[in-house]
């Protein structure tokens, strides 16, 4: 019996745009980019039907509360204008540009920038995104460059939104002051490069199972996880049986970017992989970083140096330390990670719950 090979981009959204035309104007040779504490913990829905309920999400220390506005919480779709303005303002520190909070966007440049459509629906989902992205207020202790943030706080601040005609015109501009909680994150290059295809997945699980992989596999070979485990960091609502399938349906057709995607039924496990080594050749998320990625396993003994802390937030703190500190001479990085850990958890050690798990 023959067996057919995947077609990949059957399951991606055609590309409504040629490369030359995606990138345009002034984020013409913006990489996309996304935060990494937002690839880490569920902000966004992955419904496509409002969602009002208020949502609580713990792990290994880390705690998030969402609570949503009446028009219902920011969906991963809606993100898609976040990772326009972070990309086009890791673009503009490229180019010694100042930066700032507040960023002018050219609606026609965002549609097309996330391949999407340029009818009038369009640009009336556009506004309902940034309504909704306004309306979402997150509680959280998540660090972000070093800090822990434990007040209330928006994914934006503000928005103004120029229209033609009135009401039911479309969208001439809008203008969006980033909060400062995701502005701080931006600003340290707190960030990681996404691949084009990211805007054709066109099923919210396989966005947000993307973005996992990028934060968690990211330049290493492999990355394994539990499926239960994988669930909860997804932040799906699906009951385990149906999110077992969808993964199920993501390994068949193998069509995530940059990523393999497995599923060991034995074992209820998923291992991700790294494509063709897609990401050994590319540069390091901190511009002029310098410092090797770390080995799989400095991770481990990382997060046993310094239990309960989020161990990607230590390796970002532990880079920004070495850059502000002139860069010093590393003969073992590994070792030097390791042991910035261990310091830490000396200063200030984090007592784990027993129900945390890993």
């Amino acid at each position: 019996m023959v067996t057919k090979t995947p077609n990949r981009d059957e399951q991606l959204l055609p590309a409504k745009y040629s490369e030359g035309d995606l990138f345009i104007c002034d984020v013409a040779d913006a990489v996309l980019k996304d935060i990494m504490p937002q690839m880490e913990h569920p902000f966004y829905s992955l419904s496509k039907k409002p969602e009002t309920a208020i949502r609580r999400y713990e792990h290994n220390g880390n705690w998030l509360e969402i609570v949503p506005s009446v028009k219902g919480l920011a969906t991963i779709y809606d993100k898609d204008i976040l990772i326009y303005c972070i990309s086009q303002l890791i673009d503009k520190m490229k180019r010694n540009e100042q930066v700032g909070p507040r960023i002018r966007i050219n609606s026609h440049e965002l549609l097309k920038f996330t391949n999407r459509g340029k009818a009038g629906k369009d640009y009336i989902a556009l506004g309902e995104a940034i309504h909704r992205l306004a309306g979402t207020r997150i509680t959280t202790n998540i660090r972000t460059a070093g800090e822990e943030q434990t007040d209330s706080f928006g994914l934006i601040d503000a928005a103004s939104i120029r229209r033609k005609h009135g009401l039911d015109g479309r969208l001439l501009w809008v203008e969006i002051k980033l909060s400062d909680w995701v502005f701080n994150a931006v600003r340290t290059n707190d960030v990681l490069t996404l691949h084009p295809d990211y805007f054709r997945l066109s099923k919210p699980l396989e966005r947000r199972i993307y973005e996992l992989a990028r934060k968690h596999c990211g330049r290493q070979s492999s990355w394994p996880i539990s499926l239960e485990l994988l669930l909860k960091k997804s932040g799906s609502q699906s009951p385990i049986k149906l999110f077992r399938e969808m993964v199920k349906h993501i390994a068949r057709h193998d069509h995530l970017p940059d990523y393999h995607l497995v599923y060991d039924e034995e074992r209820d496990m998923v291992l991700f992989t790294n494509r063709d080594g897609k990401w050994v050749e590319r540069p390091l998320p901190s511009d002029g970083e310098t410092l090797p990625p770390l080995p799989d396993e400095v991770y481990e003994e990382g997060r046993a140096a310094a239990p309960g802390y989020d161990i990607h937030g230590l390796e970002s703190e532990w880079r920004e330390w070495w850059a502000s500190s002139g860069k010093p001479t590393l003969n073992d990085p590994a070792a030097a990670f390791v042991g910035f850990c261990r310091s830490r958890h000396k200063r200030a050690p984090i007592k784990r719950r027993a129900a945390d798990d890993d």
